[in-house]
């Protein structure tokens, strides 16, 4: 089983002005993740925007996260369609390109049904030669998958090697899932972090999640492994603010950030996104340095010196 424990990155897609696929700045963000030690990053998830690129791109984008990737971390590729074959192609062609895991999620029916999404999840895991990431997001996906179901899909498909708890309240979802599944699987945060500190508490093994900076998500983690709880509360809390604004419906608050920090040439959202407006980006400025004042955001950022390890 690949061990699906520490901090995934889901990565933002880069775009150009013109809305057209940025490769260098994508090339940029998997190295500086690399550089920051993180286990693996995700491409083509949610925050990707991949509903809103054809085939040709995500093949693009998948090669060139898995060339930037260089074999430093590994790379998950979200490859979630509501159609089944069209999953096990995609699975496909991202294990050709060099990928190391797939993120899957359910797609909403006109007659929702429990059944259905776990024969979904054989099918796929039938089709397809790498490890599964079974993302439980309703939010996204509008299938609420209960817990006997992921249990039974866990336990009927050995390809699946991880779940994404992003279904809330994701703490109480998390502990139910540890007492049911059949075997042990690693279950990651998502939703930007929202919920880190509880998920941890009833055991989540790390996040794989977009929050613009991994180095909190990995000092937060770090802290709660090492059994230091109060360092590990006192780092989560110190960046809740900044969590919270993030979470704002969309994309563009991210794209910013990982502008200002020298990792995208343009915050641009594919539409019928749209980038951030000006009273928004004036707004972050402030918790920006309300949360890090004076810090060089352009560069890995000290988590130990901003909270007073």
């Amino acid at each position: 089983m690949a061990d699906f424990s520490g901090v995934f990155p889901i990565l933002a897609t880069p775009f150009r002005d013109d809305e057209s696929v940025d490769e260098a700045s994508l090339r940029r963000l998997v190295g500086f993740m690399a550089d920051l030690g993180v286990e693996g990053v995700t491409v083509l998830g949610v925050l990707g925007e991949a509903n809103r690129m054809g085939e040709r791109e995500r093949e693009a984008i998948v090669r060139a996260a898995v060339d930037a990737a260089g074999g430093r971390v590994s790379v998950i590729v979200g490859v979630s369609h509501p159609g089944t074959r069209a999953t096990v192609e995609l699975g496909t062609m991202a294990a050709e390109l060099g990928a190391d895991a797939l993120m899957v999620a359910p797609s909403a029916e006109p007659v929702p049904s429990e059944a259905r999404v776990a024969e979904y999840f054989a099918r796929v895991c039938a089709g397809v030669s790498l490890p599964v990431v079974l993302q439980d997001h309703p939010a996204s996906t509008g299938v609420h998958m209960s817990v006997p179901t992921i249990a039974r899909i866990v336990g009927e498909n050995p390809g699946v090697d991880c779940v994404k708890a992003e279904a809330v309240p994701s703490a109480a979802k998390i502990e139910a899932l540890s007492a049911a599944l059949p075997r042990r699987v690693p279950m990651l945060t998502g939703l930007g972090a929202l919920y880190g500190q509880f998920d941890l508490e009833k055991g989540s093994s790390g996040y794989n999640t977009g929050f613009a900076f991994p180095e909190v998500l990995q000092a937060h983690l770090a802290a709660w492994r090492s059994g230091d709880r109060a360092l590990a509360r006192r780092i989560w809390a110190h960046f809740l603010p900044l969590i919270v604004f993030e979470q704002q419906p969309g994309v563009a608050v991210r794209k910013e950030i990982l502008r200002r920090r020298g990792l995208l040439a343009s915050g641009a959202v594919r539409h019928p996104g749209t980038a951030l407006g000006a009273g928004s980006a004036a707004q972050l400025t402030e918790w920006l340095e309300f949360t890090m004042p004076g810090v060089d955001i352009r560069r890995p950022i000290d988590v130990a010196a901003i909270v007073g390890a």
